[in-house]
């Protein structure tokens, strides 16, 4: 059988033939080696199939970053069925609606996170009996269903359905067929020589398309899985040590999670040896933020590859590596290399994404849909393999973005409609300029902040920026650029002042800068625009240092408790911060795995405790642990 026309269970199969004792994931919880990782698999599909599920079905997946996250991934598919992931990070609601929204015949899940589906009418599978029965069969020597595992499934079958934000603030879900990620791999082989040896890390939910990659970039040539625990993921510092003790070969960032680990990666004592490739994605990449990391790695080893994408190409679209060249302007400290760069300097504000994968097509084009000539700046259209089956109950929608393109030959191509900027570079590749929707508007000129944010970036002491729009009423409307750096604002935006006076116009130069420790993100690793603070009128005359604390999360409230307070407090003193929000995560705070031990030993001993720091596992809060402290002081027996 061709690789196209092969599932993702039949190529997993083929590697469980091939490497059954090698370990195929690693957890907080356990490890498994491919055999005993199919074998777990194979009992929860044995389970879904008899109770109805099968091809076509639509399966819920809500499972913690452990192994019962690969089981729960494989079981649904060797089921042929497909799955639709489920942070468990989201709001009941969310979890609740998005089952409700895929019409899901059954929901996968733990026994800790079953009372959270919200759907009563849907059969639930708890994973860890669906193990004790593989345990259990391993132990007898009991054979498991003899039904091939994949029954009825078929390349054209969809694999999962993950949503995405909507436009119209319901998210809608992307079907994506097996075919669609099998052809992933296959086209992106040469490139990166995928095998066996590497050893991959799951940093990201199965919510987010870019673990799609990390998942069956490791289970499909035989290579090992680490899964990432959220808390470690959102250390920079906790998880540049797991990189090094897991000696991990391929790592996948968003950017703006990258950054973080750069930061991390000044201060560790020892490097990243094992690391060979780091694949960008999600988020617009600037070179510029790469500086510190090239002068003491360079660009060969690792390499450091950007692959644009949308989760309705499948994951990644493009290929670009990424070299010293792209930021040659300020490389005097980088070290030099034999290799000779592909491309030259990115010009600033636009991201290079390079060339798009062999299977698939880009279209760059006008607002009326027709092609534009090679250097002029349009909307992305993208054509091949990697397109999605569409979206969940959407037609409307798949008319408004799934579109038939005719090209200046006549060909009529099936496309997808990005609402993303690029325009095709000298070198053959592509720059990335920002969405379509995502213009700002000042004194009636179109701006794209990719612009402004790439002229900050210049600046060695900022580490991320972002621009926004911020209107002061009656239509006076400014650009306002927030910066993540450890300089003070005072000292740094008269710097940032001069450099945007000398590379923009009037109209796009900030009015305020607003100066973080670092820029908050959402669970995905992308900045969250929704929690940066409103500029104040000290910003706008002189421009001042804004806490991160200042951010308030989702649902903070006033009125602390007295233990929230005497937390509070130590948090304030270990991260040397005026003010902390009783909901702000402590690693948003600019905590580190090391200031949390110390933060941790503190708390304990001024409330005579003794509790673990794995009960900040789903959350470090003043509000989270301060629960934790007024439970175990009401467990505790009186003193006498």
């Amino acid at each position: 059988m061709e690789p196209g026309q092969q599932t993702l269970v039949e190529l997993f199969e083929g590697i469980v033939s091939r490497f059954p004792a090698r370990v195929a994931v690693t957890a907080d919880d356990r490890e498994l080696t491919y055999r005993e990782l199919d074998r777990r698999a194979t009992a929860v599909a044995q389970r879904l199939r008899h109770s109805g599920a099968g091809t076509g079905s639509l399966i819920g997946l809500l499972a913690p970053r452990t192994s019962a996250l690969a089981v729960g991934i494989l079981g649904i598919l060797k089921s042929g069925a497909a799955y639709v992931p489920l942070d468990p990070g989201y709001p009941e609601e969310r979890i609740a609606w998005t089952l409700q929204d895929s019409a899901v015949t059954h929901l996968v899940t733990t026994t800790e996170l079953a009372d959270r589906s919200l759907a009563p009418d849907v059969d639930v599978v708890v994973l860890d009996a669906s193990e004790t029965q593989a345990e259990a069969e391993a132990e007898t020597g009991a054979a498991l269903d003899a039904e091939p595992a994949s029954a009825g499934a078929g390349a054209d079958d969809l694999a999962y359905v993950i949503h995405t934000s909507g436009s119209t603030g319901l998210p809608k879900g992307v079907q994506v067929e097996h075919r669609n990620v099998v052809r992933l791999f296959d086209v992106t082989r040469d490139w990166f020589g995928f095998d066996e040896t590497d050893v991959w890390t799951l940093c990201h939910s199965a919510a987010f398309d870019f673990s799609v990659w990390e998942f069956w970039g490791a289970l499909l040539f035989g290579g090992r899985l680490v899964v990432v625990p959220q808390v470690t993921a959102r250390s920079p510092q906790t998880l540049h040590a797991l990189l090094r003790e897991q000696r991990v070969t391929v790592l996948s960032q968003t950017p703006s999670a990258f950054v973080r680990l750069v930061a991390a990666d000044e201060q560790a004592e020892r490097p990243l040896t094992d690391l060979r490739v780091v694949v960008f994605g999600g988020e617009r990449l600037e070179p510029a933020q790469l500086r510190g990391w090239f002068a003491r790695h360079g660009d060969e080893h690792p390499r450091l590859v950007n692959m644009y994408g949308i989760t309705e190409a499948t994951v990644h679209a493009s290929y670009r590596p990424v070299t010293v060249a792209d930021i040659a302007p300020e490389t005097d400290s980088v070290p030099e290399t034999d290799t000779v760069p592909e491309t030259g300097t990115t010009a600033l504000g636009v991201s290079p994404i390079g060339i798009p994968l062999p299977d698939l097509d880009f279209h760059v084009c006008d607002e009326d849909g027709g092609q534009v000539a090679d250097g002029t700046p349009g909307e992305l259209y993208l054509s091949g393999a990697g397109l999605a089956r569409g979206y969940l109950g959407r037609p409307e929608l798949d008319k408004e973005r799934f579109l038939e393109l005719r090209g200046p030959d006549g060909t009529v191509k099936r496309c997808y409609r990005t609402g993303d900027r690029v325009v095709a570079l000298p070198d053959g590749g592509y720059g990335y300029l920002g969405r379509t929707d995502d213009q700002l508007k000042i004194r009636g000129y179109r701006v794209e902040p990719g612009e402004i944010e790439a002229v900050l970036l210049a600046e060695a002491d900022v580490s991320a920026a972002v621009a926004v729009a911020h209107s002061y009423g009656d239509g006076d409307v400014r650009v306002v650029a927030y910066l993540a750096s450890d300089i003070p604002a005072d000292v740094l935006a008269p710097r940032l002042g001069e450099r945007a006076a000398t590379a923009l116009p009037p109209h796009m130069r900030p009015s305020a800068y607003v100066v973080l420790r670092e820029l908050p993100l959402t669970p995905n690793g992308k900045v969250d625009k929704s929690r940066l603070p409103e500029p104040t009128a000290e910003a706008a005359l002189a421009p001042v240092t804004v806490d991160t604390a200042d951010i308030a999360g989702p649902g903070e409230a006033a009125g602390p408790t007295a233990t929230e307070r005497r937390i509070a407090q130590i948090w304030r003193s270990v991260l040397d911060l005026a003010e902390v929000g009783l909901d702000t995560d402590f690693f948003d705070l600019g905590g580190t795995s090391l200031s949390l031990l110390r933060m941790f030993a503190q708390t304990n001993e001024e409330f005579g405790t003794d509790l673990d720091i794995t009960v900040l596992i789903d959350g470090a809060t003043v509000s989270a642990l301060a629960r934790h402290i007024d439970s175990a002081l009401s467990a505790a027996p009186p003193t006498s």
